[in-house]
Order: structure tokens, then C-alpha cells, then sequence
């Protein structure tokens, strides 16, 4: 099959009755979920849009976002997702940036590039009195969707994703997490973010489910779904997964014996969310994935079973394969004292930036997609990263990986966050330098943290300058901006 909405249609006909996805309003089964995209469909071609067609849809968080995205592929146009709550000028941004032929949006937001604009209400009841299209399938190669990053060095980017690309996503993940067949997931993760919204395709490949829930604050709701859909799997960012276990106090440790994994992606996994998660759970398979939006999740570890890997991040996943290279591009014989930076092949890579050649031929070559991380393969295949290149710190020759530092720091129990930039230092060439946010500013000790630090950290990792900030600078989705620290 080339297309997801290809795969709803076959587990509609094979397990009509199975649940296809859930919010705590309403759910949806495969029967009724084909049902509508095809009704989706031809409410789209009723209103003049034609294959090809970009559509700006606001993420709703729930099952009519997953219903329309449906819809738009088997129509044969492109799904162009934006956060909630995103700000004015973004989407205005996605709006001049893509053209779209419709927006559809529910809270206020102007689209004055879009030559029309829909609530989702207004187009799912024109759908309702529509009859189901019959349809060709997408074609594999054809654009299926445009999703933005948020931006963390710099201007978002459009990533554009191919049909058959999604296949190869999903099965990245669906294989790596061993999914049962019809598996429940729990999703609390943004749906317009590629991490939420490939968990749901990974679902829909195996024939199974996801409830998608508005964040992880909601604990009784959330408590509720577990138990009324009898979800065996969550899908989680490593913020999500500390605010849910210390909003439940530990009771999210009861469905120890329910839940068959967790699997983490996003943003950088601290150490201290690792081992809470391994002392709550360890009967659950707990999966950190590395990837991007260009190229999916590439890599995973089970980190309950493979304990004491510091750095890695595990295997690579079904389609994916990995290089190391160097500044060149050439691949090299990499170890532990011969690093390099991380490129990745596979079917499941971007077909390019939108309307971005350049920035395309600097990212895509011969295949792979080239990163700033900078890592290597041990002889056992697993993949380790330290960090990207531009955030190591390079101590008279000595690769030093912000991440330690950062861990050390979140540790202390005064500190709220924080973020390690390398400073330049003509003597070192780059030293440390930690940026933090405290609970009591005014009360806070310096002199007892910078003793902590001495006392936790080798001599050349202790940070030579340390400064107070307000606030640590992250993404939507809670990836660090250190690339706003930086001197």
C-alpha cells in the first residue's frame, strides 16, 4: 500500500468494527473512519479544490483533525497542519509561504492568503450531507503533507513528506516498539507535530488505535481512558512524561502491569526523567527514539533492558540506515575517540523543504539527509550522539557534551532549568557556560550550587561562568534553544 489512507481503507473492509481512533468526546471506528474520509473528500471537491491543493488545517487535538487528514490525503491535496494556540504570525507565515486554497481553522486566526476559510464544524456538516466519494488512491510519490518546525535555529521550516514516505515512518515505529496487532496508544502529544502524528500513522499501519488526549494535565481524564480503552502503549515527550508522573504522584505506576511500553521522542531525554520512568515501570518496555521531522524516527532504544548505554540512542530503525562522516561528507571508520557527524538513508526521508532548493541541496545528498550531530557506531551497531556539533564544547581538544552538565545542574534542587552553551576562552578554546532558572532568585546561593557542581562534575566540565536568566528558551514541543544563549 502507498498512501495511509490506503491502509484505512483495508482495515475498514478487514475489522470494520475495530476502533480506528478516540478523544474523550467521541470515537471513531475503522468503518466510520472511511466513511467520513471519503465524505471529507467529496465536501472538498464540492467547494472547487482540486488534487494538488494545499490546505491549512489548526490542530483540534482530536478525532476530526485525524478525520479530515484522511479526507485531504484521498482528495488528493496537501494537509498543512499548525499548532493550537500558535501565534498570529506564524500562521500567517505558513498562509503566504504555502497559498493554501483553504484554511480551517476554529479559534479566530485570519488567513488572508488562503482563498477561503472553514470552521471545522462548517466543513464536517457540509461532509455529513455529502455522499462517500469514490476515489483513486494518492499515488506513493505524491506530496502528502507540508509540516513546519518549530523553529529552534531560526526560521520554521516547511518538511515536505511523500505518501509512501509515511509508510515507511510508521513502520519505523511500529516495528520498533514491537506493536501488538490491534494496540490501544495513548497520544497526549500535539498532532501537527511530526512525533504525534506519525504515532498515529504507526497505529493505523498495525490495525490498531490512538487516544488522543490535549496534554497530560487533565490526570483524572487521562486515568479514565486507560482504563475505559484499555490502552497498552503511551506515546510521550520527556516534559509530558515528568509533569504526568508528578501530577498522578506515582499512581501512574499502577498500570505498570497494563501497558505493554512508553515511548519517548521530541527533545533530549534528562537522565533524571530516565530513571523515573525505569523505577515506575519495570515491566514496560520503554523506548527513547532519536529523529527529526526531515527523517522520522530513525533509531531506538529499550532503555529498561539496555541499561548503562551512556549517549546511545540505541538501533536503527526498520528503513532507516546511519553513516558517519566527516566535515567533507566522506564516511569514516567511526569510535568513541573518532566521532563524526550523523547522516541518515531511507525511504522514509523528506522529499525536500518547501519552495527551500538551496537549503535542501546543503541538507539532502545522495540519499541522506546530513545532520549537526555528532556521534558514532560501536562495533555492536549502536548509534551514540553526544549533542550537535555547534552545542559541543571543544575543552583544549576534549569533546565535552552540554547534556552532562545540563543533567548535573536539573539535579540540584533549587534549579528549575537550564542550558549549557560553549564560551569562547583563548586559553581552552571554548569553556562551559551555564545558563540557569531558579526557584527564589533572590535567595539563591551561588557559592553552595558552584560547590555542587564541583563536587559532581569532572574539574573540566564545571561551568567557568554561570548566569540567572528568567526563563530557558524552548520550542512549543519543549526542545531547548541554546542557539539563543549563545554569546
Amino acid at each position: 500500500m502507498n498512501s495511509m489512507v490506503e491502509v484505512l481503507a483495508a482495515h475498514a473492509a478487514a475489522q470494520p468494527s475495530a476502533l480506528f481512533c478516540a478523544d474523550p468526546q467521541r470515537s471513531c471506528s475503522y468503518a466510520q473512519g472511511w466513511s467520513w474520509a471519503r465524505r471529507i473528500a467529496a465536501a472538498l471537491l464540492q467547494r472547487g479544490l482540486k488534487g494538488g491543493d494545499c490546505l491549512v488545517v489548526e490542530c483540534t487535538q482530536d478525532t476530526r483533525f485525524l478525520l479530515l487528514n484522511m479526507g485531504v490525503e484521498l482528495a488528493g491535496m496537501v494537509f498543512v497542519p499548525f499548532e493550537r494556540r500558535a501565534a498570529q504570525a506564524r500562521v500567517d507565515d505558513i498562509c503566504g509561504e504555502v497559498q493554501p486554497a483553504l484554511a480551517v481553522i476554529d479559534s479566530g486566526y485570519t488567513a488572508e492568503a488562503a482563498a477561503a476559510v472553514a470552521t471545522f464544524d462548517d466543513l464536517l456538516e457540509q461532509a455529513a450531507a455529502c455522499e462517500e466519494a469514490s476515489l483513486p488512491f494518492p499515488a506513493g510519490d505524491d506530496l502528502a503533507e507540508i509540516l513546519y518546525t518549530t523553529g529552534t535555529t531560526g526560521k520554521a521550516k516547511g518538511i515536505e513528506c511523500t505518501h509512501r514516505g509515511n509508510i515507511a515512518l510508521a513502520e519505523n515505529i511500529m516495528y520498533a516498539v514491537q506493536m501488538r496487532p490491534g494496540s490501544v496508544e495513548l497520544l497526549p502529544l500535539p498532532l501537527n507535530h511530526s512525533h504525534g502524528i506519525r504515532c498515529c500513522y504507526a497505529n493505523l499501519l498495525n490495525g490498531g488505535a490512538v487516544v488522543v488526549v490535549d496534554g497530560v494535565m487533565r490526570v483524572a481524564e487521562i486515568f479514565q481512558l486507560l482504563q475505559d480503552y484499555q490502552v497498552r502503549a503511551m506515546d510521550l515527550s520527556p516534559t509530558a512524561a515528568q509533569v504526568l508522573m508528578r501530577l498522578t504522584r506515582g499512581k501512574l505506576a499502577e498500570f505498570n502491569g497494563q501497558l505493554d511500553y512508553i515511548q519517548i521522542g521530541s527533545a533530549a531525554l534528562p537522565e533524571e526523567t530516565k530513571e523515573l520512568l525505569q523505577e515506575s515501570f519495570p515491566d514496560v518496555r520503554l523506548y527513547n527514539f532519536y529523529g527529526s521531522t526531515e527523517s522520522g524516527r530513525t533509531c531506538a532504544l529499550d532503555f529498561n533492558a539496555e541499561r548503562g548505554r551512556k549517549n546511545c540512542i540505541g538501533k536503527p530503525t526498520k528503513n532507516a540506515t546511519f553513516v558517519i562522516v566527516d566535515e567533507q561528507r566522506q564516511p569514516i571508520e567511526s569510535s568513541e575517540d573518532r566521532l563524526g557527524l550523523v547522516a541518515t538513508a531511507g525511504p522514509m526521508n523528506m522529499r525536500g523543504y518547501f519552495k527551500q532548493p538551496e537549503l535542501t541541496a546543503q541538507t539532502m545528498q545522495d540519499g541522506f539527509v546530513y545532520t549537526k550531530d555528532l556521534g558514532y557506531i560501536s562495533q555492536d551497531g549502536y548509534v551514540y550522539v553526544l549533542g550537535r556539533a555547534d552545542d559541543i564544547i571543544n575543552f583544549k581538544g576534549i569533546k565535552i557534551a552540554p547534556e552532562e552538565i545540563e543533567e548535573t545542574a536539573r539535579s540540584y534542587r533549587k534549579v528549575v532549568d537550564c542550558a549549557c552553551v560553549p564560551l569562547p576562552d583563548k586559553d581552552a578554546g571554548q569553556v562551559p557556560k551555564l545558563f540557569i532558572s531558579v526557584k527564589n532568585p533572590d535567595k539563591f546561593d551561588r557559592k553552595e550550587f558552584y560547590a555542587f557542581l564541583v563536587e559532581s562534575l569532572d574539574k573540566n566540565k564545571v561551568p567557568k561562568e554561570i548566569e540567572i536568566i528568567d526563563e530557558i528558551p524552548r520550542s512549543a514541543n519543549g526542545k531547548l534553544q541554546r542557539a539563543k544563549l549563545r554569546p
